[in-house]
């Protein structure tokens, strides 16, 4: 398995703070003292740090900014058990109605595992994850869209207001219904379930049976693979607690914000507090 370094943020102590304190130093960033104490000194050093290299600034020395200060590892990446042992069917369902209970216990294994294998198994991208499927899908469960007057004009047939939308690569009926929103993240149109089926490896084979967007192991790739493409963005958004932003970054508006956003503070605070 690839190695990567431990993550290092405020309040790590030891030998591996003390080397990253003497590659900012090094790199003309000065962290203080060279003590082996993450403080405020150190954190500044490494905000400035992941500045100059266009690095996700958030004062966390994680991989990507331990490689650019030119750091090697020495310990293995987080591991899907140890990913499970935290995010547990127990208490992912405390961030859900209790309606949502069959399906936590149905489907988280197959969301943590594409998260995992996308390489976006952090906290706060799997507390992203569980939110956009809070938002789209109540029930934790891969979905199809519901029929409505945005996507069926009055006496039309279903979807038909998707038939021609070339910005969605639909070719006129049945392409409307055919490429209707599914899975967690209601992927939407021709285009889109080509070029995902493409990146999560199914080749054609979603385009040609799109139906597979509702299954389990499919629908958690689907998302994995959409949350991954926008992970910076994302994450920049989640840090500067605009989760209005980071909603808008996956939904295009506001649709499922409010339970979007409870779920994502009620994550913050069963995972992430103290």
């Amino acid at each position: 398995m690839a190695k990567k370094p431990p993550t290092l943020r405020s309040g790590s102590a030891g030998l591996r703070v003390r080397l990253l304190q003497q590659a900012l130093a090094d790199a003309g960033f000065d962290p203080g003292a060279i003590d082996g104490d993450f403080g405020p000194h150190t954190e500044a050093a490494v905000q400035n740090f992941q500045a100059s290299e266009d690095l996700l600034v958030d004062g966390i020395a994680g991989a990507r900014t331990q490689k650019a200060l030119g750091m090697t590892g020495d310990v293995e990446e987080r591991s899907l058990a140890s990913l499970k042992r935290t995010f547990t069917v127990k208490r992912v369902q405390k961030l859900f109605a209790k309606s949502a209970a069959g399906g936590v216990k149905k489907h988280l294994g197959d969301v943590l595992t594409a998260l995992h294998d996308e390489g976006i198994g952090d906290d706060i991208m799997v507390l992203m994850a569980l939110a956009t499927i809070r938002a789209e899908t109540a029930g934790f469960v891969p979905i199809e869209e519901g029929k409505s007057k945005y996507n069926t004009s009055p006496g039309g047939h279903p979807f038909n207001r998707y038939d021609d939308r070339k910005d969605l690569g639909n070719k006129g009926a049945p392409d409307g219904d055919s490429y209707k929103g599914r899975g967690f993240v209601q992927l939407t149109g021709r285009a889109n379930y080509r070029t995902i089926g493409k990146k999560i490896g199914m080749g054609s084979k979603l385009e040609k049976n799109p139906d597979l967007g509702c299954d389990s192991e499919v629908a958690a790739r689907i998302l994995a693979a959409f949350l991954a493409s926008k992970e910076r963005k994302i994450k920049e958004a989640l840090l500067a607690e605009d989760l209005a932003g980071a909603r808008r970054l996956v939904n295009g508006g506001s649709h499922g914000l409010k339970p979007f956003m409870a779920c994502y503070d009620k994550g913050v605070k069963e995972f992430l507090a103290g």
